[in-house]
């Protein structure tokens, strides 16, 4: 299935909920203060936030005075290219190999379940990818793992229960590196982004990869959930302040109404959507695309 026709579907909850309200609003309404009023309300109610929201309102009345566009179709073109644009804003690291891809987030927004996707989607690049399972906390997290390992078909690292996260992630950069694999994978345990020192362990797992692979391009990704809408943004303020994140892996874009959120985050932490989350299959994480994102919001 194509990246857009998974997207689609994925939106359909999100072009629901805004899609007719806006193509009511595009009606035959004249673009006075009532219009941008609706607007703002359709906007918001998609979890878009009000920074971003008001970002877009202004663009668009620049832009339709500028280019006196009046028509329905002009004015919604010239929404979506904003859109767009604040999506595009951000630019998307590089993945260059060797690659240390550290994975962090609140607890049940789908940690886990990312890394085993990520490892398929990098496998079918044919890509060598391991997995280090520092999840050490959650009962049955790294048996887990090693189910969707052998679903990708890739290594993995991991100890009993209990253990340290910052030893299992030792001994896998030190598998990595003696293997000459292209990606390193770190699942770690889901925190609460309030609890300073699981903040704190999280810390230590960034700076011995760093450490002890100096040489492989290290990035961090938080994953989030976007049922949770707005809360997701303070989760990230934490995240980002502790480990300096990388980008962003939006899951359960499916089960929301509320997709607008990837433009709060855009906009609101200057951090790219990478991946999203559109399905509970293994190939149900695909890489972000802004453009096929936003025409399949309407």
């Amino acid at each position: 299935m194509s990246f857009f026709k998974k997207i689609w579907e994925a939106l359909k909850k999100t072009r629901e909920s805004i899609g007719y309200k806006l193509s009511q609003l595009f009606g035959g309404k004249v673009l006075d203060d009532d219009f941008y009023d609706e607007l703002e309300a359709i906007l918001l109610s998609s979890d878009m936030g009000a920074e971003a929201t008001l970002d877009i309102l202004d663009r668009l009345k620049d832009e339709t005075d500028s280019r006196k566009i009046k028509d329905r179709d002009g004015v919604l073109r010239a929404l979506k290219a904003i859109m767009i644009e604040i999506l595009e804003e951000t630019p998307i690291p590089q993945i260059t190999t060797p690659a240390v891809i550290t994975v962090v987030g609140v607890n049940g927004v789908g940690k886990t379940t990312a890394v085993g996707k990520l490892a398929k989607y990098f496998s079918a690049q044919k890509l060598n990818v391991l997995i280090a399972a520092a999840d050490t906390f959650r009962a049955a997290a790294s048996e887990q793992l090693s189910v969707w390992a052998q679903r990708a078909k890739v290594k993995i690292v991991r100890q009993d229960q209990g253990a340290d996260a910052a030893s299992v992630v030792y001994d896998a950069i030190q598998s990595a590196k003696a293997k000459d694999m292209d990606i390193l994978l770190i699942d770690t345990a889901g925190r609460l982004h309030n609890k300073k020192n699981l903040m704190e362990e999280l810390k230590k797992i960034v700076r011995i990869s760093e450490r002890e692979f100096d040489q492989a391009n290290h990035l961090r990704f938080l994953v989030l959930d976007a049922t949770t809408g707005q809360n997701a943004i303070s989760q990230a303020d934490i995240f980002n302040e502790a480990v300096s994140l990388d980008g962003i892996i939006l899951t359960k874009l499916d089960g929301t109404a509320k997709g607008g959120v990837a433009l709060a985050i855009a906009k609101r932490l200057a951090l790219p959507v990478m991946f999203v989350g559109v399905g509970e299959g293994i190939d149900d994480l695909i890489e972000f695309d802004a453009k096929e994102f936003v025409e399949s919001m309407f």
